[in-house]
């Protein structure tokens, strides 16, 4: 049951740990990160061992039999330390965290010792990989040793279960609130791990066997600790989600305003500061559109000032009474209405027909409150948008021109 199991947690444990590792480079300074890090390395390290083909070669190369099962254990000693530190950085002050971390890993260490000493004073000379502790439950060294082990993660297990349920009634984020009761419930599933590797034991002891629901103790141990880690890592997944949810926005974006905005970069270059890489090159190589995407959304702006006298007040007047008998109302109007007016002002501008009294953008008092607000209302605009034919002559221009140079 456990090579079926093991390769499945291995490989979740495995990619929380290289995820996380790669944020470690962008915040080396948060140290519940680093903490979570850990958290998942030390597990994957411990099932990875655990697995048949492992733990024969660990055993064959150190020339000590079943020397796998303390090395894997002891893993799931620092996991249970590193979790609670996790908790701790989440839920104390830093410097009480840092306290908390330092007492919870001496604590580990010490049981880690313990069990050192005492599978040394054991010296398992048969390998067995898949029911080792059923084989030596009759041993008087194995049972201080499981007695030992048990005894650390039971109580953590039950501390995990019962804080994460707590601290998820206290959050207001939803993702860290649902990730810490499934870290809640998959402590508490573990704790059968513990009933059946306990009723080992005592069956020595007293003359039965547990042996028929050995699988279900790997089932326990394995599911709860699938579940405790997606439980930490979902907060991580959801922001990861979010970031390349983001990316995407901003790079659609950045595409859509292009059109508008190679208009009036056409019509003044000076706008353009910086010429912009192609946008193909960032997209493969991963790179971020939210500094392009606030220069463009600035230099769109620019140029709108910048054809300021060539707004004509007939083309205002007529393209708000044209475009609401199309049905267009509120922001969709007021950016086709701008829309227009751009491209009536670069027409004039390519014939050198400046207004003698031009009139205000119609969207120069709408309330943008945000950056995201401003960035939907010009995609509309560049939505309605259609650049002008450089070469209109003037006299296709409204009458209203009379301001405009000979």
């Amino acid at each position: 049951m456990k090579d079926i199991l093991h390769p499945l947690c291995l490989a979740i444990a495995g990619t929380g740990f290289l995820l996380l590792l790669r944020d470690l480079g962008k915040r080396r300074r948060d140290p519940a990160l680093v903490v979570l890090a850990f958290t998942f390395g030390f597990s994957a390290l411990s099932y990875f061992i655990a697995l048949t083909w492992v733990w024969v070669r660990i055993d064959g190369i150190l020339g000590v039999p079943n020397i796998a099962v303390p090395l894997a254990q002891s893993c799931v000693v620092l996991v249970f330390a590193l979790q609670a530190t996790v908790l701790a950085y989440w839920s104390r002050p830093l410097d009480a965290a840092r306290r908390r971390g330092r007492q919870l890993l001496i604590t580990a260490g010490c049981v880690i010792a313990g069990m050192a000493s005492l599978f040394a004073l054991l010296a398992p000379a048969v390998e067995r990989p898949f029911d080792f502790s059923l084989y030596y439950a009759g041993n008087p060294y194995f049972q201080a040793y499981l007695w030992l082990y048990i005894g650390a993660y039971t109580p953590a297990q039950i501390y995990l279960a019962r804080s994460c349920w707590k601290y998820a009634h206290a959050t207001a984020n939803r993702s860290i609130a649902v990730g810490l009761r499934l870290v809640a419930v998959g402590a508490a599933i573990t704790l059968g791990y513990s009933a059946i590797r306990i009723g080992a034991v005592l069956g020595a002891v007293f003359g039965f066997s547990v042996k028929g629901l050995d699988p279900y103790a790997w089932i326990c141990g394995d599911v709860g600790a699938t579940l405790t880690q997606i439980g930490y890592f979902l907060p991580t997944l959801v922001r990861r989600v979010e970031d390349g949810r983001n990316w995407a926005s901003a790079h659609v974006g950045y595409r859509r305003l292009r059109p508008l905005w190679a208009a009036l970069a056409h019509a003044h270059p000076g706008i353009t500061l910086l010429r912009p890489d192609p946008q193909r090159g960032s997209i493969l190589h991963g790179r971020s559109a939210h500094f392009p995407l606030l220069r463009r959304r600035t230099e769109i702006r620019h140029g709108q000032k910048l054809l300021r006298r060539y707004l004509d007040p007939a083309v205002r007047t007529e393209s708000e009474a044209r475009r609401a008998t199309e049905g267009l109302t509120g922001a969709d109007l007021v950016a086709a209405v701008t829309a227009d007016q751009i491209h009536a002002a670069l027409t004039r501008f390519h014939t050198d027909a400046p207004v003698e009294a031009p009139v205000e953008y119609v969207d120069a008092h709408l309330p943008l409150p945000t950056a995201e607000d401003e960035q939907l209302h010009l995609e509309r605009v560049a939505r309605f948008f259609t650049p002008p034919d450089p070469a209109t002559p003037t006299t296709d221009l409204p009458s209203t021109a009379s301001g405009a140079h000979s």
